[in-house]
């Protein structure tokens, strides 16, 4: 009922930025939250941002001044500024979102995933 479409991965050298994008979709009452996780090759996937409907954010650590999550008016597309990119960041980055679906669907709670995008940064 709810679909995640992610775009703006790619390959890019160390120090440079990438926007990743996501639209989310379906039959949507209301967005929680929303946000990227990225989960790196033999690694759990981890949080990068989120950000709620109220416009709260929520950084990991190591996307904290480097990173910027924001969304349009919207609030069904989120938008992922990643600048000062290091090798440490090739990920495969995924798009989260939680919230309510609409009355057809009885107001149920949805947590949906995105397919994911890659992200690869070269030395």
């Amino acid at each position: 009922q709810v679909q995640l479409v992610e775009s703006g991965g790619g390959l890019v050298q160390a120090g440079m930025s990438l926007r990743l994008s996501c639209a989310a979709s379906g039959s949507i009452l209301t967005i929680a939250t929303i946000g990227w996780y990225r989960q790196a090759p033999g690694k759990q996937r981890e949080l990068v941002a989120t950000i709620s409907n109220g416009g709260t954010t929520n950084y990991a650590d190591s996307a904290k001044g480097r990173f910027t999550i924001s969304r349009d008016n919207a609030k069904t597309t989120v938008f992922l500024q990643m600048n000062n990119l290091s090798p440490e960041d090739t990920a495969v980055y995924f798009c989260n979102a939680k919230g309510r679906l609409s009355l057809s669907h009885s107001l149920s709670p949805f947590d949906s995933w995105g397919q994911g995008t890659q992200v690869t940064v070269s030395s």
